[in-house]
């Protein structure tokens, strides 16, 4: 049910509409693959930076996984987030994503630190991944 209504045309509508968000989409013959959701001018309470973006999500269907998608995806975010002026990206994975936790690190993102999301009562250990976009003024020892 949480799923429906997060991915559902009026819920995309909604995201559509904000200046803050971002969507990137990768398509193949057509038809959807993957994309890509980014919320600009995040912080995370374990970063402190201002001008942070959020990678709120980031799929591609199973059958093109491998094939570059989520990195082309990634870039293409990271780009469009530098373009508005965010100086870092971040993004949450649980741990039970192993294939998440070995992408990230691959394409520059550093583990941050080890944040817990709460889910119908339920404690979700998490990693924080977090990297520095093109042109920032920031420096590695301040994040």
């Amino acid at each position: 049910r949480n799923a429906h209504n997060a991915f559902s045309p009026q819920a995309f509508a909604h995201l559509l509409g904000k200046p803050e968000a971002l969507i990137i989409v990768a398509e193949s013959l057509g038809h959807l693959i993957g994309f890509a959701q980014v919320t600009l001018c995040v912080d995370h309470p374990m970063l402190g930076v201002s001008t942070a973006a959020e990678l709120q999500r980031l799929y591609v269907q199973e059958r093109f996984t491998g094939c570059g998608a989520g990195r082309l995806l990634l870039e293409a975010a990271e780009q469009r987030a530098t373009a508005r002026k965010a100086a870092l990206m971040w993004a949450t994975v649980w741990v039970g994503n192993p294939r998440a936790l070995g992408f990230y690190p691959r394409q520059g993102y550093e583990v941050k630190g080890s944040p817990r999301y709460e889910f119908q009562g339920e404690t979700h250990e998490n990693r924080l991944f977090a990297k520095l976009l093109g042109g920032s003024n920031l420096t590695r020892n301040s994040v």
